[in-house]
């Protein structure tokens, strides 16, 4: 594999032997999301194949990794499977009842997350401080609800519909006014969209998550503990997305995993879950509020993850697979990834795709080995990066170091020596530690 300079010469990307045993890993995926991580398994020495069922991603990870037009086929194949994302629970299950090795979702904890209302009454079921919604299938009721119980909400929609983040709304006003215009405004157009929803009573606080890797029967330590930048401009304003970069840690279980995620142990483990899991809080002087579990791979967060690991991430998913117990090496200080994307990215019209696809990532300077550089929808044509399939989502870059602005530094210079027309980033992912990180010492949450 390789990747063209921007002085036109050809750099190559070489494969990374393995400690262990070479293996075989079967990404399974509905859009493409896992192929850095698939990409950083092959390097590693291992044989990966993917599958990605929807359509529109089609050439996106050509040349780079070995895609199947069917998933089940290669299932006795594969030493390890790798579920990406959440609505593959049942198939986990009844793999794993089979003896497979397998990462990924469980019925169970697909429904934590695709079911809003469930996930929150079951935090509230082991003992989360969970803060008070209510959900409506109907919005003249939900007008109503909020003329006679003034307040600032939080407009969440629920079911199909959450997965649009831009239809989240953040209330502003104490007496809950621009959400109930917003709900009179809408009701018509939202109607055929969003079936059910929650209000939720605002918190003011900080955003914090904390999340672990779960072997089916307990988290592995340390747990990582992230800030997530979910609006599209600096200065956290804009539409939401999915993340525009994160900021992150390792640590021992603290006050947060306490509260939260500790208390999940019991049932993820009746569950046989395998993988990834996280849930993000809003966190003040009063105390700790969970908002929404995520039980699945989150993105960027797992391609900054494998930068803060010190150890091979196929090595490491075959035995999180495997169930062994075990300390996750990780490097001391922050890890910080930030998102880059072009205007496709903001858009569905199809002369936007047609203009983007296909350009070429060029860099100024040599980077043999793409350090700090990780693939979204790209493919590799003449040993060169391109832009693949619909989302305009194109890498996601990271830093390390001892301290946040360390980290800052290396991703944003790594930035720098990027070519991509017309590509845009937020040049503020990780500021806000400064002032957070003194919020949370003084309440006491990262202590362990």
């Amino acid at each position: 594999m390789g990747t063209t300079n921007g002085n036109g010469s050809t750099t190559s990307v070489e494969a990374v032997l393995p400690t262990k045993p070479s293996r075989k890993f079967l990404f399974v995926s509905f859009e493409s999301l896992s192929g850095d991580i698939a990409w950083k398994v092959q390097k590693e020495g291992h044989e990966v194949k993917a599958y990605i069922e929807r359509e529109a991603d089609v050439d996106v990870y050509d040349g780079i990794l070995d895609k199947v037009k069917k998933w089940e086929d290669h299932v006795d194949w594969a030493d390890i499977i790798v579920f990406d994302d959440v609505g593959f629970g049942k198939l986990a299950d009844a793999l794993r009842k089979k003896g497979k090795l397998v990462v990924g979702g469980s019925k169970y904890t697909d429904s934590l997350e695709d079911n809003r209302e469930f996930g929150q009454t079951e935090m509230k079921r082991v003992g989360m401080n969970v803060l008070p919604h209510w959900y409506f299938t109907n919005f003249d009721a939900a007008i109503e609800f909020i003329q006679k119980n003034p307040s600032r909400y939080v407009f969440k929609p629920s079911g199909h519909a959450q997965n649009h983040k831009d239809l989240l709304f953040i209330g502003e006003e104490d007496d809950g006014r621009d959400i109930l215009e917003l709900l009179i405004s809408n009701k018509k157009a939202w109607k055929s969209k969003i079936k059910t929803f929650q209000l939720q009573r605002y918190a003011a606080g900080v955003e914090i998550a904390v999340g672990g890797y779960f072997n089916g029967k307990e988290f592995l330590y340390p747990i990582n503990v992230n800030f997530e930048f979910k609006r599209l401009f600096p200065g956290d304003i804009g539409p939401l997305t999915g993340d525009m970069g994160s900021l992150m840690f390792w640590s021992q279980p603290n006050a947060m995993f306490k509260a939260t995620l500790d208390k999940m142990v019991t049932d993820l483990a009746k569950a046989n879950y395998v993988g990834y899991f996280d849930i993000n809080c809003i966190v003040n002087a009063r105390g700790i509020y969970p908002l929404e579990f995520t039980s699945r791979f989150g993105y960027p967060t797992a391609s900054v993850q494998t930068t803060g690991m010190e150890l091979p991430f196929g090595e490491f998913l075959y035995r999180l697979a495997s169930g062994e117990k075990f300390e996750i090496p990780t490097k001391k200080g922050f890890q910080l990834g930030i998102c880059c994307a072009v205007s496709s990215y903001l858009s569905d019209d199809p002369d936007d795709i047609s203009t983007y696809k296909d350009l070429s990532i060029l860099f100024r300077r040599p980077n043999p080995n793409l350090d700090g550089i990780h693939i979204g929808d790209l493919k590799m044509v003449d040993n060169t990066l391109q832009l693949a399939g619909v989302s305009g989502y194109a890498l996601v870059v990271t830093g390390t170091g001892t301290t946040v602005e360390d980290a800052r530094r290396q991703a944003y210079n790594r930035i720098k020596n990027i070519r991509l027309q017309n590509m845009f980033y937020r040049v503020d992912i990780g500021e806000r530690w400064l002032n957070e990180s003194d919020l949370l010492q003084s309440w006491g949450y990262l202590n362990t």
